[in-house]
């Protein structure tokens, strides 16, 4: 008997596990994104046109991919979850994008109804609006969860590869994440590139 209880609680939480991820996701479909096209598709890598868009920023000084998503989404997150002084909240976008340097920037693209003037002011003085300029750039996808090393490979994949096929890139690498921390099934992540 304790068997077959123990069976149908396990079945229920499989249940609920499954459904919880697929609400991720299909919730996923409806955020907006940083709007680019494909240029040409390498195969291992491919060269994107990026529009202009605006971002949230934070500037952090932490070494580490897991000190600087956690303090920088945290940051961010309280913004957009009404942190400014309309107290507004403002839809999530994707992916999350972090400089890959020294000092780690971390940057929540802004939904297209805002402009720079129209955004809420927010709470925390740390917080800046960067506007990105259209750009050309390279970008190699992996999958999982991401980590300073596996970031550092696939940087260095790209760097491979762009290398190969001569195409001339600058210093200014960035790591794209697409998923919700919560989210395990069908995790996207990218290393891109601007292009000379």
């Amino acid at each position: 008997m304790k068997m077959k209880i123990l069976f149908v609680i396990l079945g229920v939480v499989a249940i609920l596990f499954f459904l919880f991820q697929l609400y991720f996701v299909i919730s996923q479909k409806n955020i907006e994104k940083y709007p680019y096209k494909v240029v040409k598709n390498y195969g291992d890598f491919e060269v994107r046109n990026y529009k202009a868009s605006l971002f949230t920023s934070v500037k952090l000084s932490n070494k580490t991919y897991k000190e600087t998503s956690s303090q920088g989404f945290s940051i961010l997150a309280g913004y957009i979850f009404g942190g400014n002084n309309k107290n507004e909240k403002i839809a999530m976008t994707s992916p999350v994008a972090m400089t890959i340097d020294d000092t780690s920037t971390m940057m929540f693209l802004v939904p297209k109804k805002y402009t720079k003037e129209s955004l809420p002011k927010p709470n925390n003085g740390n917080i800046e609006f960067t506007e990105m300029p259209a750009k050309k750039i390279a970008s190699i996808t992996f999958s999982g969860w991401a980590n300073d090393d596996k970031i550092k490979d696939y940087k260095a994949k790209l760097i491979a590869a762009l290398n190969k096929n001569g195409i001339k890139y600058t210093t200014n690498f960035y790591f794209l994440g697409y998923n919700a921390p919560f989210e395990l099934l069908n995790r996207k992540n990218e290393v891109i590139v601007e292009l000379e």
